[in-house]
């Protein structure tokens, strides 16, 4: 299933993927995910929405498991509990509860992996 959400504090419909996401997966404002992202982005001379940063970002913080022939929708439906931050071509989004929470629907895009995000 798939619900709309825009994080953004000014509701713009802008390449901000891998803050909104992040933001809604950890409960943390917007502003605050943004901040973070810059700092370690800018340590390596790395844009936020970089895939290596994004991956390794996560990576240190959240287990990872990578399914290259599944959709964001099958991993959604097979995910009917917990939270993941799950990446694609040029894409990331959130899934809470089965949920697929963008401002767009990916349920047809073919995803590359999931970090599991504690609680």
């Amino acid at each position: 299933m798939y619900r709309y959400y825009n994080k953004n504090p000014r509701n713009r419909n802008i390449e901000d993927c891998v803050i909104r996401s992040l933001s809604l997966l950890t409960d943390r404002s917007w502003e605050d995910v943004y901040r973070e992202l810059v700092y370690f982005s800018s340590k390596d001379g790395y844009m936020t929405d970089n895939v290596e940063f994004v991956e390794d970002y996560l990576d240190d913080r959240y287990p990872r498991e990578c399914h290259y022939s599944k959709t964001v929708g099958e991993f959604a439906y097979e995910h009917p509990f917990g939270k993941y931050a799950v990446t694609m071509f040029n894409h990331i989004t959130a899934i809470i509860d089965g949920v697929i929470y963008d401002t767009f629907d990916p349920s047809d895009r073919i995803m590359r992996c999931a970090w599991k995000i504690k609680d």
